[in-house]
């Protein structure tokens, strides 16, 4: 019996989805749980799975196309059997895909394509791609000659030429395209502004202290200043609505939750995982959740979830000695908040100078939704919560 594959909604607002590349071609026998196609959303680019066997057949769709949810794009068959030629009614039970996030994928050069039938790990693709390197002139050294990342970068160091490709320039990983295309459009078309403070950081840093000394050896989660940060930040958005809401292209729309995004670095660009309700968490959920979502990130394994939704981001370049920054807001939210490291000044307390752990930071906010005052009122609760963690979090 012929199983469609149908372009799946994977965000709750999606109406359309575009299709990067197919990853099988037609006529090639599937196997459940194989790459089939992958496809680009707003936030991520998504490997759709095989839910069947069979063979690939009737597609609809090519690379770049822009395409409707739910509307059928190809045909997973039996041998012998003949594609449908009308969209049959979508039966989620019968559909012939499911959905695997893979942030960090590129999509297939033509070369690539036409070296489809050689086995390949994502990662050697990747490199493969970065080092501008033809696949089907690699010989694999992993089981059944499969190609391996080592491959690639003994290849990438070597100074023979032949097997790299020879005109094409180098193409954008689909990570990197997106990130490019979504801070452009966010630079350009929302009116940022910002807002820098200064914080005393030294009961943060006292707290952390004292919640990995008292900490359980064997849960095997690191409590980290960002998660201190995830947490109070949560807490103070309760008092400051706007501050986490999103611009609806009409107007302001308030979110009922507070879903706390985190940018992360990957091997092509930025990703951010989402942390859902962080203001009904405590600091080791919070943590034992931004761990999860580091490791998938830096694996390409996201799901859907772990994007799905954030009304607030929060960017952290401290562990890489920056200072202070200015965040891209990502739309539709209405602020970002850059978080610089955590250095020793000489400022003045009380009448006298003296030496402590100063921590810049900035916000981003979105001016059609957030002014000058509210922000600057978020700051300053936000500094006042640092200034005794303990009070506001578990």
């Amino acid at each position: 019996m012929a199983i469609s594959v149908v372009m799946p909604a994977l965000e709750l607002t999606q109406e359309t989805g575009k299709l990067v590349a197919w990853r099988k071609d037609e006529g090639e026998p599937v196997a459940k749980g194989e790459v089939l196609l992958e496809v680009e959303t707003d936030k991520a680019v998504v490997e759709i799975e095989a839910a069947a066997d069979g063979i690939l057949a009737g597609v609809k769709a090519v690379a770049g196309d822009i395409i409707p949810v739910g509307k059928t794009i190809a045909w997973i068959i039996s041998p012998g059997e003949t594609p449908p030629q009308e969209d049959a009614p979508r039966d989620p039970a019968k559909t012939a895909a499911t959905v695997r996030k893979q942030p960090a994928q590129s999509a297939p050069s033509a070369a690539e394509s036409a070296s489809r039938g050689a086995k390949i790990s994502p990662k050697a693709r990747r490199l493969a791609s970065e080092h501008n390197i033809d696949i089907a002139r690699v010989h694999g050294t992993g089981p059944d000659g499969e190609i391996l990342a080592s491959d690639i970068l003994a290849l990438a160091e070597s100074p023979s030429k032949e097997i790299r490709f020879s005109g094409e320039p180098k193409t954008l990983s689909s990570v990197a395209r997106l990130m490019a295309e979504r801070t452009t459009q966010s630079w350009t078309t929302v009116p940022h502004f910002f807002v820098l403070r200064e914080i005393d950081a030294g009961p943060l840093v006292q707290a952390l202290e004292k919640v990995r000394a008292s900490a359980d050896k064997n849960a095997g989660v690191r409590v980290t200043h960002t998660d201190f940060l995830v947490a109070l930040i949560a807490r103070v958005l309760l008092k400051h609505p706007r501050i986490n809401s999103s611009w609806a292209g009409a107007g302001i729309r308030p979110n009922k939750d507070v879903d706390i995004a985190l940018a992360m670095a990957v091997d092509d660009g930025v990703v951010t995982g989402v942390i859902q309700h962080a203001d009904r968490l405590d600091l080791s959920q919070i943590a034992v959740q931004r761990q999860g979502l580091a490791e998938r990130a830096k694996a390409g394994q996201l799901r859907p979830a772990d994007i799905a939704g954030g009304t607030f981001t929060i960017s952290n370049l401290g562990m890489y000695q920056v200072d202070a920054f200015t965040a891209i807001i990502v739309p539709p939210q209405a602020a970002i908040l850059a978080v610089g490291s955590i250095s020793d000044r000489v400022v003045p307390v009380a009448g006298q100078l003296a030496i402590r752990p100063i921590m810049a930071l900035t916000l981003s906010c979105d001016h059609r939704v957030v002014d000058g005052a509210r922000s600057a009122q978020f700051l300053a609760d936000l500094a006042e919560a640092i200034r005794d963690p303990a009070k506001h979090v578990r």
